[in-house]
């Protein structure tokens, strides 16, 4: 994610996923209210952990929201005796901008915070440490790109494409593959942590039944970033073989396939799991720019990386532009936008 508080920033463009959290808000407090026995945690503070909390404002809301919604719990139970402190743990990679982070820390929060740098691809606290853990829109984010599309006689070989969307099927498949690989440690890492009891609240990209990835909205999306960039090949701005080489370690799971990963794993009970469609909270259809605008926060990094920092105006001016020439086709995958909720409950 692109740090600091510019015009390019994730702090200024993270309208979307805002928007995606909220729409899950009432479904977060539920969670706590009907599952979260407070009872059975006799430690003080309550720890708190947002696994991917990128520089804010996005998970400093959906953090107060949660400390606000267990303090109900304690008085609704008549425990406003034993009311505990709050140790918050925002987590995300090395590379985050927390400095960012920590600058705008909310003034009025009624819980302690802590920075734990680190991929939560693997282990980050003690065991049986934390007692509610939250990701929000991180967890499509692959540990890295599936080893298949790397070589060239591989029947995953992506040219021409940056994503799996529209791709052959060993592509997609090598795509799901990683993240069952991912999500198998992921659990394993959680369920260390989590106390007896506890509970992860895990709101992430999902693709609908019987919808093809490359119609919903970031399927769209990726597919005009590819574009674009083979575009800008075409015109001798970069290099063709650049773009074969180059994939975007993103991954929107099916409602099943998450099912049958925490059955799999068997530490938790699936308290609540479902797809949560969106379109009721969009106001107006996403504009190119504003499209533009949510990619570039998101990718840049990745991008650059890639193919140097000298593209990025162009590609995003190019992107921009395909964006407004196929809107018809952005607003109707704006329609089949689903986002998956589950509230998981350790064993």
């Amino acid at each position: 994610m692109n740090g600091g508080d510019g015009p390019h920033s994730y702090l200024n463009n993270s309208n979307l996923q805002r928007e995606a959290t909220d729409t899950c808000r009432t479904m977060i407090e539920e969670a706590i209210a009907q599952k979260l026995d407070v009872k059975c945690f006799s430690s003080n503070p309550l720890r708190l952990v947002d696994l991917g909390c990128s520089v804010g404002p996005n998970t400093f809301i959906a953090m107060q929201h949660i400390v606000e919604a267990v303090e109900r719990k304690y008085l609704e139970q008549g425990l406003k005796s034993q009311m505990p402190e709050f140790q918050v743990f925002f987590n995300d990679l090395a590379a985050n901008d927390f400095n960012t982070l920590f600058a705008s820390l909310p003034t009025e929060r009624r819980y302690f915070a802590c920075g734990v740098p680190g991929s939560f691809h693997g282990r980050l606290f003690p065991e049986s440490s934390i007692h509610f853990m939250f990701s929000s829109h991180a967890l499509h984010w692959l540990s890295k790109v599936p080893e298949e599309l790397l070589h060239k006689n591989s029947p995953a070989w992506n040219r021409g494409r940056i994503h799996y969307t529209s791709a052959p099927d060993a592509v997609s498949h090598a795509y799901a593959a990683q993240f069952d690989h991912d999500m198998e440690i992921f659990l394993n890492a959680r369920a260390k942590e989590l106390m007896v009891g506890g509970i992860i609240v895990i709101v992430m990209a999902a693709l609908p039944d019987g919808i093809p990835a490359s119609q919903i909205p970031s399927g769209v999306m990726f597919d005009l970033l590819g574009a674009s960039l083979m575009d800008m090949a075409k015109a001798g701005l970069i290099n063709e073989a650049q773009v074969d080489s180059f994939n975007l370690p993103v991954y929107a799971a099916p409602l099943e396939q998450m099912t049958d990963l925490v059955k799999r794993n068997g530490c938790f009970t699936i308290e609540r799991m479902e797809l949560v469609y969106r379109e009721s909270k969009l106001v107006v259809p996403v504009s190119g720019k504003e499209c533009g605008m949510h990619v570039r926060a998101g990718m840049e990094g990745i991008i650059a990386k890639h193919f140097g920092s000298g593209i990025i105006d162009e590609l995003f001016d190019r992107f921009s532009n395909k964006s407004v020439e196929f809107s018809h086709q952005l607003e109707s995958s704006q329609r089949e936008g689903a986002q998956l909720f589950a509230a998981l409950r350790r064993k």
